[in-house]
């Protein structure tokens, strides 16, 4: 039985891919029309080949690009995920192939040669989708500080709580923070940071362990969560890529910098996992204690190539489990996610409405606000850009760690986690051996906090008074 419900799920999953494939396809060509009509100019996507611009540039030496006034982007802060992702139907091909070779059906090597050709053809040409104009702009120079205030597409939300960054009024350089200290005029002793994971908000962390903190934490402790770039109430700027080295430095600019901050404990969940780690290399001394949830670190095989090892293992385009056919429709169709942000954020105060109106207001809405207040822009280019795009990073960072680091590291996991498996916060333990993994039974990507708040809220707090001994 379980034989038999694997090979449904494969090919089911192979019939509904290839229909998404055509379907992202058709809707480059509808928002392309549509974007025109609407805004009188076509904007780039990622299904236009420049995969050779890219490689021209990397040969010249010209590792840097010009994105604003303020930000220059590194050339290898560009995830090669964005313009290079082959169709499933390409890859089922390659895998067939290469099983009939293992198991010697072909009559001799030349048949092998040339199926394995035809098949790295076709993946090459009509099968794979490659980099783009934005990319051509960028190493063209089009884009640069000539436009500070780039405007916003019609696909994004309007209202003011998602625009006010773009006010005169509002900051576009640092990011919204939610901070809680002492009352009374009492100097905090010591300082946190939380970080929130992919489409979600610092909502994440107020709504649920904030309000569980003891009084004696929250006497002694400043409490810091952000919204990340693109996320929440922060800044959303539509010519931004939202790399690793972007967010980085907006929680530095938002954070430590602002409140002068100088040592502090870190708390992340999911995405805000690899931020943290890049953020405790690069202020080693300064980082007391290292608390991940659910983080997505994949070794990669030898062999393997390392941003589409992380895609495939992140977003296996499977129709079961619900979950990761979920991801796999986000991180892999640029158009059907687009399609996605149009419906579900740009209204996102009609959803909001009606989930009220049926539940009778009894339920708080923490969760829907940070998956509603983002852009397609944002989602898209943060999954890529650090999920994917930091596979080759995140080893070095927990090397350092290892090494250079002596600040406690504590690891949680969902047992019933669906979308990223307990092997991640394992593997973590295998490169930095003091780290402790704790595997939460009966909780998965979400409940590791949402449900347990109490709990996990009295296991920060052993946490913070055990590093600081």
């Amino acid at each position: 039985m379980v034989i038999a419900a694997r090979v449904i799920n494969d090919v089911l999953s192979l019939v509904v891919f290839t229909l998404l494939d055509l379907l992202d396809v058709f809707l480059c060509l509808v928002y392309k029309l549509a974007d025109y009509a609407l805004e009188a100019e076509w904007k780039p996507c990622y299904c236009s080949s420049a995969r050779d611009m890219i490689l021209v540039a990397e040969r010249s030496g010209s590792k840097v690009l010009s994105l604003t006034s303020s930000t220059k982007l590194q050339l290898d802060d560009i995830s090669d995920t964005l313009y290079s992702r082959s169709s499933l139907v390409a890859e089922v091909s390659k895998t067939i192939v290469n099983e009939l070779r293992k198991l010697k059906l072909f009559g001799h090597r030349g048949a092998v040669s040339t199926a394995s050709a035809r098949v790295r053809s076709s993946t090459a040409t009509a099968t794979t989708f490659t980099t783009n104009s934005t990319i051509i702009h960028l190493l063209q120079g089009k884009i640069g500080g000539h436009k500070p205030h780039a405007a916003r597409s019609w696909i994004d939300c309007g209202c003011e709580s998602c625009t006010h960054w773009s006010s005169p009024s509002g900051s576009r350089d640092t990011l919204f923070v939610h901070a809680e200290g002492p009352q009374d005029g009492k100097m905090a002793e010591e300082d946190v940071l939380f970080i929130h994971g992919f489409i979600s908000s610092s909502a994440f962390w107020t709504e649920t362990v904030f309000p569980n903190l003891s009084e004696t934490t929250r006497s002694r402790y400043r409490l810091f969560a952000v919204d990340l770039l693109g996320f929440g109430k922060s800044p959303k700027p539509p010519d931004s890529l939202y790399t690793l080295r972007e967010h980085v430095g907006m929680i530095e600019r938002s954070v430590l910098d602002r409140f002068d901050v100088k040592s502090f404990h870190i708390v992340a969940h999911s995405l805000g996992s690899i931020l943290a780690l890049a953020l405790a290399v690069k202020h080693p001394g300064a980082v007391k204690s290292l608390t991940l949830l659910s983080p997505p670190y994949f070794p990669v095989p030898k062999g393997e190539q390392r941003t589409q090892y992380v895609l495939r293992r992140v977003a296996p385009r499977r129709v079961w489990p619900l979950m990761a056919f979920g991801a796999s429709v986000l991180c892999w169709y640029e158009h059907i996610s687009r399609t996605v942000s149009l419906i579900m954020c740009k209204n996102h105060r009609r959803w909001e409405l009606a989930f009220k109106f049926v539940t009778c207001n009894r339920i708080r809405t923490y969760l829907m606000d940070g998956f509603f207040c983002h852009t397609h822009n944002a989602s898209w280019h943060t999954f890529h850009n650090i999920i994917c795009g930091s596979a080759a990073k995140v080893d070095g960072y927990l090397d350092v760690v290892r090494e250079q680091l002596s600040c406690d590291v504590i690891v949680f996991h969902g047992r019933d986690d669906e979308l990223l498996p307990i092997d991640c916060s394992h593997a973590i333990q295998s490169k930095v051996p003091r780290a402790r993994v704790r595997i939460v039974d009966d909780k998965d990507h979400i409940t590791i906090v949402v449900g347990r708040q109490k709990a996990f809220a009295r296991e920060l707090e052993e946490i913070w008074n055990n590093a600081s001994r």
